[in-house]
């Protein structure tokens, strides 16, 4: 498989599961071959989470990144978790938000820049209930009967 240009790996479970109050884009801490992995579209983010550690810093935990095809002996593990980079004070916010009122950090969106740098976008978010979630789904099947109607009008 050829290396992309540009790479936009979704997380489309997090739309269904949670309620976006911020968003931010991060840059991620990766070791030798994991951003050839990416390039090649070869990561998931679907069930992945951010967590703080015991010092202060972001780590995305569970994103899967699969070994490179071309690499030699000295691959990296596809499973281990990722230093995420923020400004401090976007990570004291984060910190403290998550502490204190019990959000949740989820990673949207992994891609890569204009310089080729490998960034996450992520969102601070509170998980739905249910009932939520029974909303979003009545509102996809109205809009996808709505676009079936007009398609079928225009024609």
């Amino acid at each position: 498989m050829a290396l992309q240009k540009n790479v936009n790996i979704k997380n489309r479970k997090a739309k269904f599961e949670y309620e976006f109050l911020d968003t931010y884009t991060a840059g991620i801490v990766l070791a030798g071959t994991e951003i050839k992995a990416i390039r090649e579209g070869k990561a998931s983010i679907a069930e992945s989470f951010c967590e703080f550690n015991d010092r202060g810093e972001l780590f995305v935990i569970n994103m899967t990144v699969q070994e490179y095809s071309h690499a030699s002996a000295y691959s990296h593990n596809p499973k281990t978790e990722r230093k995420l980079l923020l400004n401090r004070s976007e990570l004291k916010k984060l910190e403290k938000e998550v502490k204190n009122s019990g959000l949740t950090i989820v990673p949207l969106l992994l891609f890569t820049n204009e310089k080729g740098f490998a960034k996450l976008k992520i969102a601070l978010a509170r998980g739905k209930k249910q009932y939520d979630k029974r909303e979003s789904i009545k509102e996809r099947d109205t809009k996808r009967d709505l676009s079936r109607l007009k398609k079928a009008f225009n024609n």
